[in-house]
């Protein structure tokens, strides 16, 4: 729903030459609140749906989705993961890093990008600032379809669909 929505907007942001993104919403509920395997699946599900739209090789933000899912489970136990500050502070950097990340490789590819960097800074602020605003209420949601998809099963613990251990 977060990458149909982004395209919609994105879509809609193009006359203006702008372009958001939101890969950090999409690791950051599954890396701190899943269990490893499902969350690293969740992840690299994300980043082939973003990959299908991406000019860069097929399978790039797989790989950088894989990536920051690991570096994020390896911070989890320093982390309070309860918390929708620390989620949403964790979801900017992952947005940051991924977004740098990309970039980086499209500038590799074309050069002539690096060209456009006062407009790739203004769609990074931007996307912060979507990430910013849309977290709490994606996160509240990912909680509640967790609990959802918990009572279906007939769980009665929460640590049957996702857990907080350290």
């Amino acid at each position: 729903m977060l990458c149909f929505g982004l395209a919609q907007l994105n879509y809609g942001l193009s006359p203006l030459h702008l372009h958001l993104f939101g890969g950090g919403l999409l690791l950051v509920f599954g890396a701190l609140r899943l269990p490893p395997a499902m969350g690293l699946l969740l992840a690299c599900l994300g980043g082939l749906l973003c990959d299908a739209g991406s000019p860069l090789p097929f399978g790039t933000q797989l790989v950088l989705f894989a990536v920051a899912h690991t570096f994020i489970r390896r911070a989890r136990p320093h982390l309070d993961t309860r918390h929708t500050p620390t989620l949403l502070l964790v979801s900017l950097l992952t947005n940051a890093a991924l977004y740098l990340a990309l970039t980086f490789f499209l500038i590799q590819r074309e050069p002539i990008i690096a060209r456009a960097a006062p407009r790739l800074l203004l769609d990074l602020l931007l996307s912060e600032g979507l990430v910013a605003l849309i977290a709490p209420w994606f996160f509240a949601l990912q909680g509640k379809l967790l609990a959802l998809a918990r009572l279906a099963a007939g769980s009665t613990t929460p640590s049957d669909t996702f857990h907080n251990r350290r």
